[in-house]
């Protein structure tokens, strides 16, 4: 059995009467960001790094915190600290996991993508998940410094989105 809803229900295609929409804002200025990443993997990370702390820098941010923390499992605890700490308006998590041999690779890829989820959830504190989960190096080497950038981007536009709304 499937959901019809009544039709009564549906607005008219293409009617967005009334509707307020938040635009994104990719406007860093004033922005505090905290940065975690893993030492694991460390050149995949320092690309990744370049990557954000260059798109950080374009899109005017000026206060940044970075900590490292020895492996993507140790990530989230690191991220939950800082965002409680009320310091910054958002994180971000910078790593790497390349598939192995072992069924390690899953359990590290997935825990960690579960605590970072987490860590944004029960504080309330956006946080961009850079971490990449990769077959091998060269896949890693190749999406850094563009994941960097993108989990800049989303850092702060989901800072900006949270002061929007509230």
């Amino acid at each position: 059995m499937s959901f019809k809803p009544a039709a009564a229900a549906m607005p008219a295609v293409g009617s967005n009467e009334g509707l307020k929409e938040i635009e994104p804002d990719l406007n860093g200025q004033g922005l505090r960001i905290g940065i975690v990443m893993a030492r694991f993997n460390q050149e995949i990370g320092e690309g990744l790094l370049s990557g954000c702390c260059e798109e950080l820098r374009r899109l005017g941010t000026s206060s940044t915190t970075l900590v490292t923390v020895p492996g993507a499992l140790e990530i989230p605890l690191a991220l939950q600290t800082m965002a409680q700490t009320g310091k910054y308006d958002a994180c971000i998590a910078l790593g790497c996991v390349i598939r192995g041999e072992t069924y390690h690779f899953e359990i590290v890829a997935n825990e960690s993508a579960r605590g970072i989820t987490d860590a944004q959830l029960t504080t309330g504190v956006p946080i961009a998940n850079a971490v990449l989960t990769t077959e091998d190096e060269e896949q890693a080497e190749a999406r850094m410094y563009q994941k960097g950038m993108e989990a800049a981007q989303c850092a702060v536009e989901m800072a900006n989105l949270l002061k929007a709304i509230k």
